[in-house]
């Protein structure tokens, strides 16, 4: 039987890995067999720092609830934008931690809407997420792994997506073909501001900097900036559950987010878009 040739490599030898029945195999021997769902775990266990790494279920469920309202829509637009602008047309596409793969599929989609031929595929550390990911979208190879351990190829990928996610430069740097694009989104200022004076007595804005990276070149920062209203608890919850604040916040501050029924909060992104060191990219 012929097998299919997978995007990930073995994360115990780095041999390529190959489709086979429902597992994926590599030459030396080494099998992963693939969830139910569709993803496969890529994470050895001498990998792991606990016993599930990662967002928990909770979190995930909140996130993938907060984001299915769209109020996270307006990055999610501009990331495809850029992506469609930074490809050629068939592009290699990898979401480091993706979580749900609400950003995996939106630019994938947008690949695909612009007469593009993506092979797009999302890691996240997160069991929970990516049986989520996996699970909602077809056509995208999906894997539990590190982003400091990527099963992946060196110089495979054309875009890289890292989104709220560990900036893991070295494994950026291998994985990204001479010219390739990586999408890099962080908070700006002001991000939840509002969230966040309820949480907190004093809080304080975000770091904006720019910081050149070794092997990267930057193109620009695109700023991604607007207001919600959070109509009910539940919504308000959802947001604060996705957050790191959820962890990092005392019993007064949350229960003063409790007692609100609604919320008007500042949103504000800032997406960094470099260029691996190497020959010119499709960026345009």
């Amino acid at each position: 039987m012929d097998h299919t040739p997978s995007f990930f490599r073995c994360p115990l030898c780095a041999a390529p890995l190959e489709e086979a029945s429902a597992a994926l195999r590599c030459p030396n021997g080494h099998a992963f067999d693939r969830a139910k769902e569709g993803y496969t775990n890529l994470l050895p266990a001498n990998q792991k720092h606990s016993k599930a790494p990662g967002d928990d279920k909770g979190m995930s469920a909140a996130r993938r609830a907060f984001l299915d309202k769209g109020w996270y829509q307006p990055l999610r637009d501009e990331l495809c934008r850029l992506a469609v602008a930074s490809t050629g047309s068939s592009p290699v596409v990898l979401d480091a931690g993706c979580g749900e793969g609400y950003y995996t599929a939106g630019v994938c989609r947008a690949l695909q809407s612009a007469g593009k031929t993506p092979a797009a595929a999302g890691v996240d550390i997160s069991k929970f997420s990516v049986q989520k990911a996996a699970k909602r979208y077809q056509g995208i190879s999906f894997a539990v792994a590190s982003c400091y351990r990527l099963p992946v190829a060196g110089q495979a990928v054309d875009l890289l997506l890292n989104v709220f996610s560990p900036l893991a430069l070295d494994e950026f740097r291998r994985v990204l073909k001479p010219g390739g694009c990586y999408l890099y989104v962080v908070p700006a200022a002001n991000h939840l501001w509002e969230l966040k004076e309820i949480l907190y007595d004093r809080p304080y804005p975000n770091e904006e900097k720019e910081t050149p990276y070794d092997g990267f070149a930057y193109r620009e920062i695109v700023p991604v900036s607007y207001r919600v209203h959070l109509p009910c608890q539940e919504d308000v919850r959802a947001l604060f559950q996705m957050t790191p604040y959820y962890w990092k916040t005392g019993r007064e501050g949350a229960a003063r987010l409790h007692a609100v029924s609604g919320l008007d909060c500042q949103i504000g992104f800032r997406i960094h878009v470099f260029q691996r060191d190497g020959q010119h990219s499709a960026y345009s």
